[in-house]
């Protein structure tokens, strides 16, 4: 079997995860009505009436993801609270169609990733609070899934895959998983399947179909590709909640999402960074100035980061990774120089890299500084004073 989309997708490297739905307009997160009871479901469904979306909201998305340095774009098709920002065709009313924004929003977010080359990602939950057939007529509601799903693969044109969402609610029951995946690769054969299994079982491969594994707020690892090819994904949120809340002030650092970018590519996994926007569809501006940030850091390190891979090569205060061409030594905490007025001195700090070949045309990505090795050791240099960029990468080879 050709698996050369697997590949594709972890060249892709890095992308968004949005979480957008009627809780973008409350602003307590994505879990609000199961987290507060006393807004019973009939004051939850009356939201529709008020989901008003920017018209350009999918474009200006697409804008923000591209300066961020994301390749894709992973959207909530569809969250635990059952509405669609799609057409269900009939399935039910409570939809985008059908709120007062009057229109599929999942296809005017497909429609700009294409035009902007970011690649359109449909997340879409198993778990559902609004389909009452989901605790009472389990065999009935995968029916409805079935059919839900394939909508977003008949509808849309080409997408990247779907990521699913709720496996763990209900882990010793009848998904029918084959059935669904085999109807997903009928209709869009080089889609990922993913299936996140959820914050306990980091990694798990919970199908033979699964295309990549997750890895939701964990730690990364080499995924386990024994059986057949095999893709590993890192979710993470930009602070606490997935959905858009605006008393959540526990923002992740950008040096800390650099950080968790780079350990991914280092064990050949992607990183799925989550926002989640405003009721109207716009992105927070805090959050839109992290991303950016994140994006002139790809942007300074040209871009290295999507084609690398896990090597043997390793080193002394630095990790290696390699692409087709070249090997990058990714050294972390650089400090800044500075007078020692505003910073205390760092000592100096040597990168030794373990091979027995020789090390050659050594250079900085950043600012394309050579690089000064004498037997495979080379001394770290310090950010200037009025730059200070959490990392540093040097890229070199081997002969």
């Amino acid at each position: 079997m050709d698996y050369s989309y697997i590949k594709r997708f972890q060249d892709l490297g890095f992308g968004l995860f949005i979480h957008f739905g009627l809780y973008s307009i409350v602003g307590k997160g994505e879990w609000y009505f199961f987290a507060n009871p006393k807004s019973n479901e009939k004051d939850y469904c009356q939201l529709p009436k008020k989901f008003i979306v920017h018209p350009n909201w999918a474009k200006q998305l697409v804008a923000i993801a591209k300066k961020a340095g994301a390749k894709y774009i992973c959207l909530t098709t569809r969250h635990h609270d059952g509405f669609s920002l799609y057409d269900t065709c009939g399935l039910n009313d409570y939809d985008a169609p059908h709120s007062a924004s009057h229109r599929d929003l999942i296809k005017e977010f497909v429609d700009a990733c294409n035009e902007g080359g970011i690649v359109p990602f449909f997340y879409h939950t198993l778990l559902d609070w609004y389909q009452p057939n989901y605790e009472r007529d389990f065999n009935c509601y995968l029916d409805y899934l079935y059919k839900s799903v394939e909508i977003l693969c008949t509808k849309y044109g080409k997408i990247g895959g779907l990521w699913f969402d709720g496996y763990w609610n209900k882990p010793s029951a009848d998904w029918k998983f084959d059935r669904l995946y085999q109807m997903i690769k009928k209709y869009q054969p080089e889609a990922m399947i993913v299936n996140n299994t959820g914050l306990d079982a980091q990694g798990k491969v919970s199908h033979t179909l699964v295309d990549s594994v997750t890895f939701e707020r964990g730690k990364p690892n080499i995924v386990d590709n024994s059986d057949r090819p095999r893709a590993g994904e890192m979710c993470e949120s930009i602070n606490d909640h997935w959905g858009y809340t605006k008393k959540d002030y526990t923002y992740k650092s950008v040096s800390r999402l650099l950080d968790t970018l780079l350990i991914c590519r280092e064990c050949n996994c992607n990183f799925l960074l989550n926002v989640g926007p405003k009721g109207n569809g716009t992105i927070p501006p805090v959050e839109k100035q992290f991303l950016l940030a994140i994006g002139d850091w790809i942007k300074r390190n040209k871009n290295f980061i999507y084609h690398v891979r896990p090597c043997d090569v390793t080193a002394i205060n630095a990790t290696i990774v390699k692409d087709e061409n070249h090997y990058y030594a990714i050294i972390r905490d650089v400090p800044m120089q500075a007078n020692e007025s505003v910073a205390k001195s760092v000592a100096e700090r040597t990168v030794a890299i373990n091979s027995e070949k020789k090390v050659k045309h050594a250079k900085y990505l950043d600012n394309a500084h050579r690089v000064k090795i004498i037997n495979n050791q080379f001394t770290v240099e310090s950010f200037k004073y009025g730059i200070s960029q959490y990392a540093r990468v040097v890229q070199f080879d081997l002969e």
